[in-house]
């Protein structure tokens, strides 16, 4: 695997395409194919078999979503990562991009994409990882151009950037409101392991209740990521 664009006299670059929408991956595959260039070389709905299939069809990259069947695309990108490290990955997601960007790149990212921005967005988004470069929306890198303006010691400092992935995901669904069931739909958890979640963050922040842990989560967010 190449894992990089295809010389144009190897043939056209392969794209496989990880979303657990049909209707989704469709839109996507009519946008790609049209590319003289570009083509779609498989569709899957879940990591395990996205990772048979990268193994199987030798893809030039991967596009896939956040959220699959009965899965993480968040894991799937740090075992991509792990196995074929020169494998550029975008991510096109209905989650939001300030919430999930910087995470994403964390896992292996090189790209973020809005869903409603991709009928627009696509094409440039896959030519602009395929050159190895970041992609993510306008007002996305502002906001982490202002991040490293304001500099890492700010950063490195905050007792939020040393939580993990997942409760870094948990403790931003808190901090907008979100209740403990709604947290696990929309994480693919149990409830169980959301409260777990919960009792760690309180743990980790040095927090006293729920509510504390609430109200820190709220300013947090209005604060670091505002809309």
């Amino acid at each position: 695997m190449s894992g990089t664009k295809q010389s144009p006299k190897f043939g056209k670059t392969r794209i496989l395409l990880v979303d657990d929408h049909a209707v989704v991956r469709f839109g996507m595959a009519q946008l790609i194919n049209r590319e003289g260039d570009l083509v779609v070389c498989g569709e899957q709905e879940d990591a395990a078999n996205a990772m048979t299939a990268i193994t199987n069809t030798k893809p030039d990259m991967v596009i896939a979503d956040i959220s699959l069947k009965d899965s993480s695309g968040l894991e799937l990108m740090r075992n991509i990562k792990a196995q074929w490290p020169k494998l550029p990955v975008l991510v096109v997601s209905t989650h939001d991009e300030s919430m999930y960007a910087e995470i994403a790149f964390r896992a292996g990212a090189l790209g973020y994409l809005m869903k409603q921005e991709a009928l627009d967005r696509l094409i440039l988004a896959i030519r602009r990882v395929l050159s190895g470069n970041i992609y993510v929306s306008e007002t996305q890198a502002a906001r982490m151009l202002q991040q490293q303006i304001r500099g890492q010691k700010d950063i490195a400092e905050s007792p939020v950037r040393k939580l993990s992935d997942r409760e870094l995901e948990v403790f931003t669904l808190i901090g907008r409101w979100k209740k403990t069931g709604e947290i696990a739909r929309e994480l693919h958890l149990s409830v169980k392991t959301v409260e777990y979640y919960r009792e760690q963050l309180k743990q980790k922040l040095n927090l006293q209740d729920g509510a504390e842990l609430a109200r820190y989560a709220t300013s947090w967010v209005e604060r670091e990521q505002p809309k």
